[in-house]
């Protein structure tokens, strides 16, 4: 039995957002392909999520220095504690499915802090004489991003910067397996909005079935 992390980066729901209705799609048909599996879906609109902030910095430092957990001040350790909590959530789990929108050319700022509070070092990846090296090697990701316009490729694409930033990170932390699925053009050809949407839609059933 594998786990998955279904992770949603949109403060709307299927019925509002095309990216959810596409990730809805996705995790409905990969429950049915695959009905021993545990989904687990984090809607990172509903979590704490510590930023990075002074205290966890201070946190890291002391604990760097030898001091013990316990020995941190109060924000530090609900701060730190709840970091542990989320890398070792992610770490734990077999898969992931990441579901958001491209806002400004990249994602909502709520899952930016998510990366931040799973790119941990010795956790997710560690540094070497020759260079940080990923952990994560026996992972697979998907993505799934819905945009207005068309950024996955055509002269638009130099202008894409959330598929491609999760790209590195999953290169950085070790995942060997990165997926796309793009539901994308709505706003720039509102007639076909919904032809778009359906084939977004077919492709991620499809793709579910794989994963």
């Amino acid at each position: 039995m594998a786990t998955v992390l279904y992770i949603t980066a949109h403060p709307n729901d299927h019925q509002a957002s095309y990216s959810m209705a596409v990730g809805k799609a996705f995790i409905e048909a990969y429950r049915e392909a695959h009905p021993s599996d545990e989904v687990v879906h984090l809607d990172l609109y509903q979590m704490n999520i510590p930023q990075l902030d002074a205290d966890i910095f201070s946190g890291w430092g002391k604990l760097r220095s030898g001091s013990a957990f316990d020995q941190l001040s109060d924000a530090e350790k609900t701060k730190v504690g709840r970091l542990n909590e989320l890398v070792d959530q992610f770490v734990a789990a077999d898969k992931y499915v990441f579901v958001s929108p491209m806002w400004n050319f990249s994602f909502p700022p709520v899952l930016k802090a998510y990366i931040d509070a799973i790119c941990i070092a010795g956790k997710t990846f560690k540094y070497t004489e020759s260079g940080p090296i990923g952990l994560l090697t026996d992972k697979k990701a998907l993505h799934i991003q819905a945009s207005g316009g068309v950024y996955s490729e055509g002269p638009a694409a130099a202008f894409e910067s959330g598929h491609s930033y999760l790209k590195k990170i999953m290169q950085f932390i070790g995942v060997p397996s990165f997926e796309g699925i793009f539901a994308e053009g709505m706003a720039a050809m509102p007639d076909q909005a919904q032809s778009i949407k359906e084939k977004a839609i077919a492709k991620a059933e499809a793709a579910a079935k794989q994963f």
